[in-house]
């Protein structure tokens, strides 16, 4: 390789890993099939290396797609941060942040480091509760921006991102074998929980609530103590807690609507701004294998 790496066709090639197709791909980044197409021949002719299997209908990367893969996001996340940190060199001020814990804890801290090191002189006033209380404290206008699990009756929110929900148990113990099946949940109010109860009556699973706690910290407290099992989303899947499917015996959860909202009147530049990074970065956020 002896050229530079058009950040374009890194583009196209991390979108065609993040949608699943080369059509899907084409429309993310703005190209027809056979341009995409032409785009990743370039790209393997840069690096001198095949990126993707010789079956172009199921695309799965080789070894070098996947070690070039993880260049690309850095190298595109890199450009991007450059980009907006010079093409609003003046932006400014304090953005209050509204987010769930589970969010703040597992999604947020590398978005938000990436975009306070873009945008030094905006300061971010962080608020961790739950969604149905950041939707509460948005309608008073107390948050700039609030990002929240979807629910029935908030008003609509810009959807930016789907995370799976799976069912957590802790490494030992058999809490999946027992019925009622017990659970550890959030308080009245909590989408992880309607989906839980709502999941398992459809089984016909019966179920008794062991733990009721008003943070996720809580949640995973009673997990790992083999309390009970509870629903957690993908993205706060760690090593030491198992995750349950239908060969456990518990049926498959639906993925949950992670939203963007801005308060009704008179949002700063600063807080469209990290509105607008945080749409597009955790848009982007793949969830964790399952373990």
């Amino acid at each position: 390789m002896n050229q530079d790496l058009d950040i374009a066709l890194l583009r196209t090639f991390v979108a065609i890993v993040d949608t699943g197709g080369i059509t899907s791909a084409g429309k993310k980044v703005g190209r027809t099939q056979p341009a995409v197409t032409h785009q990743i021949k370039r790209l393997e002719n840069a690096v001198g290396r095949t990126l993707f299997g010789e079956n172009r209908r199921q695309l799965v990367l080789t070894p070098d797609g996947e070690v070039l893969l993880e260049f690309a996001r850095t190298i595109l996340r890199l450009n991007d941060e450059a980009r907006g940190r010079f093409s609003q060199p003046g932006i400014a001020g304090h953005v209050t942040l509204g987010t769930p814990d589970l969010y703040a804890a597992y999604l947020l801290p590398e978005v938000l480091e990436n975009f306070s090191r873009a945008h030094p002189n905006v300061e971010i006033h962080l608020r961790c509760t739950r969604s149905v209380h950041l939707h509460a404290a948005l309608e008073r206008e107390e948050l700039d921006i609030a990002l929240m699990t979807n629910q029935p009756d908030f008003r609509r929110g810009e959807v930016i991102r789907h995370e799976p929900v799976v069912w957590a148990a802790s490494l030992s113990g058999t809490q999946e074998v027992r019925r009622p099946l017990p659970l550890a949940v959030l308080p009245q109010g909590s989408v992880y929980r309607q989906l839980a109860i709502d999941a398992l009556n459809a089984a016909g699973l019966p179920w008794a609530i062991r733990s009721i706690c008003d943070s996720f910290a809580g949640l995973q407290a009673a997990v790992l103590a083999g309390i009970a099992v509870s629903a957690f989303p993908r993205c706060t899947i760690t090593p030491n807690i198992r995750v349950l499917n239908k060969a456990d015996g518990l049926p498959d959860l639906p993925a949950i609507e992670m939203v963007l909202h801005r308060k009704e009147q008179g949002v700063s530049d600063a807080a469209e701004q990290l509105a607008r990074y945080l749409a597009r970065e955790l848009g982007n956020i793949s969830a964790p294998a399952e373990k």
